[in-house]
């Protein structure tokens, strides 16, 4: 290890961003806010390069760290502000501030006329300021930093139309799901602190915990395992708490990409890596993780199918994507899963921003039926967007092929072969949803609105510039992590190894085999989308009214958000508004303390008639008490 680079620079400019846009930003020009707020997410880039470029240059498996300051000393437990920059926080900082650039940059055209042009960037800053203080994080509460911190951005973003009551109610939507989420992950972080102080060992750091995890115990690793995933079932939108993703879309196009690509949602796959360790501890915890996430994945992906939104589909596309990787780590391959997280970044911001050139040059409209036969108008939107549905669809030589056909082999090799013929049928129903996308949007016969098609228009070069970029990544992201023994084999792999283990597969199979049958089902997606959609565009119509009721099924999203109000918030409100305000807080509580002051005020009545200030009434009173306690001893002589 070493600490001989200054890792709280890579924090420090972000940080100087939200305090330049915040103060200052609403007080100059457009440029100069743009100008900082994409310029510091460039320079944490850069600083995330030459501390890689360093870590390149140490032994395998080592780190550098650094200690910024003292944060928490009470009897044996400590914690500081401790940075950790190894394999696995390389990866995951060179995409966050990359891809955040990238995003950044674009945001200049697509944000160009909102009068709210500092406080987004204000927001987009602070957004890769906590994804990277959760990622550089060498503790487990520091991380949890982090973790809040994207949880609070995402809800200023998603919001960030707060004008608009809808979008508000799907921020707090966001914000409170999370919310429940984070309680198991908070449940999890104090579980673990019990067992480890019961062995007298007062830590989270990360290291510490890996030299001490036997002392959890297997049973115990379950179940702080579970409990931390809950956490992240919350954060990357996994069943049952992954329905504030869909509804986020509401948020600019950018704030989606940044969402769904570089932050947040790609937390959850990046803690279970890096607490690989307690995870291959309890087995039985990963066999949940895997479920979960392959479920997940085909869930969504028969969600997206029909879904008629544009950037709907992609949302439950990235939810669909997400379960691969929850896959990937719940099988064990760790290193698979935080590649398919990074090829996943270049491709899907990808095809957000592409989504976003469209709604551009669309003058906001979403909806896919409206649109069609684009790519004369929007050439570069087109075919970039091409290129990163060539991706997430895993056609070679693109880079989702070689992230994905990883993820389904350690998934076969790994003895699940349940799991890998589910996420062999998603392959094949997210060639079908996206190629669906790009023939109603790109091809095909215009539908588009006289007065939108006016004003049809290719976007401008801030727009289309990172559009070219990620292209490129697309293209060859993957490419580092190709099979062993073709060219230089899977680099990636190799390089994580040290951060997050090797995977031992329990079988041998032909990859070869594996590869091509993946290939063949995206394929197949693509051809029943061209048969649908290019050669007989009549034909879903007919299909969806012949099985209405499964299409209307899907259409309404299994009617998950129904059945969530039925049986959770319309109980919850219920609760709250006749049981704990009403019957608690109304007549209990303000019972108690309006009849403490009706008591006082009968009582106080009664004093003021008794005390009149009437000097007669005062003597006949007294008068009258004489006479009785006479009579009373008068009464006791007698008897």
């Amino acid at each position: 290890m070493a600490a001989n680079f200054p890792l709280g620079l890579i924090l420090l400019f972000p940080a100087l961003g939200v305090v330049f846009n915040l103060f200052l930003g609403p007080r100059t020009s457009r440029g100069t806010v743009n100008a900082v707020g994409a310029g510091v997410i460039g320079a944490a880039f850069v600083a995330g390069a030459i501390a890689f470029l360093r870590l390149l240059a140490m032994p395998a498996g080592a780190a550098l760290v650094s200690t910024l300051w003292p944060w928490i000393e009470a009897g044996s437990f400590r914690i500081d502000v401790a940075l950790r920059f190894d394999a696995l926080t390389a990866v995951m900082v060179l995409v966050v501030s990359g891809v955040g650039t990238l995003i950044h940059i674009y945001s200049a055209g697509y944000m160009a006329e909102d009068e709210d042009y500092a406080r987004f960037f204000t927001y987009m800053n602070l957004f890769v300021l906590s994804m990277l203080t959760l990622v550089l994080a060498d503790n487990l509460l520091l991380m949890f930093v982090g973790w809040e911190g994207v949880g609070l951005c995402s809800y200023l973003l998603i919001a960030f139309w707060y004008t608009n009551p809808q979008f508000a109610y799907n921020g707090r939507k966001a914000f409170i799901v999370n919310r429940i989420g984070d309680a198991g992950f908070v449940l999890g972080i104090l579980t673990l602190v019990s067992v480890l102080a019961s062995h007298g060992v007062w830590t989270l750091n990360f290291m510490d915990l890996r030299a001490h995890i036997n002392l959890v115990g297997p049973a115990m690793a379950t179940v702080i395992g579970i409990l931390l995933f809950v956490g992240a079932t919350g954060k990357s939108a996994q069943i049952p708490l992954y329905v504030w993703l869909p509804d986020a879309m509401v948020g600019p196009t950018p704030v989606s990409a940044l969402i769904h690509a570089a932050t947040m949602v790609t937390a959850g796959v990046y803690m279970i890596a890096r607490l690989h360790f307690l995870y291959d501890l309890g087995p039985d915890a990963m066999e949940v993780v895997a479920i979960v996430g392959t479920v997940t994945s085909f869930f969504a992906a028969t969600i997206a199918i029909t879904q008629p939104d544009i950037k709907r589909v992609l949302a439950y596309s990235t939810i669909s994507q997400l379960g691969y990787m929850f896959m990937a780590v719940g099988v064990g391959a760790f290193s698979a899963g935080i590649f398919h997280l990074m090829t996943h970044a270049f491709f899907k911001a990808l095809l957000f921003l592409c989504a976003g050139s469209v709604i551009h040059g669309m003058s906001g409209e979403q909806d896919m039926n409206k649109m069609g036969g684009l790519a004369r108008k929007m050439p570069i939107t087109c075919a970039t967007m091409w290129i990163a549905t060539l991706a997430i669809t895993a056609i070679p030589p693109f880079a989702g092929f070689f992230s994905k056909d990883l993820i389904l082999s350690g998934a076969y090799t790994s003895g699940h072969f349940a799991l890998w013929l589910i996420g062999l049928i998603t392959a094949g129903l997210t060639g079908l949803y996206m190629f669906r996308l790009i023939f109603m949007t790109f091809h095909g016969i215009s539908r588009v609105e006289p007065e939108r098609a006016h004003h049809l228009h290719e976007s401008p070069s801030s727009m289309t510039i990172p559009l070219i970029a990620l292209a490129a990544l697309s293209v060859v992201g993957g490419w580092v992590g190709l099979p062993e023994g073709v060219l230089w084999g899977n680099v990636f792999s190799h390089f994580l190894s040290g951060s997050v283990g090797v995977f031992k597969p329990s079988l041998e199979v032909s990859e070869f085999m594996l590869s091509t049958l993946s290939l063949v089902f995206a394929l197949s997606g693509l051809a029943i989308a061209y048969l649908f959609y290019i050669k007989y565009p009549g034909l879903p119509t007919v299909l969806a009214w012949r099985v209405r009721a499964f299409y209307q099924l899907l259409l309404e999203k299994y009617y998950i958000d129904q059945i969530y109000d039925t049986m959770v918030s319309r109980p919850l409100f219920f609760i709250a508004q006749y049981v704990l305000f009403r019957g608690i807080d109304h007549y209990t509580i303000d019972g108690l303390v309006d009849a403490t002051g009706i008591t006082m005020e009968v009582g106080g009545d009664a004093a003021r008639r008794i005390e009149t200030g009437n000097v007669q009434h005062y003597a006949l009173v007294y008068l009258l008490g004489a006479v009785a306690i006479a009579a009373f001893y008068l009464y006791l002589v007698l008897r």
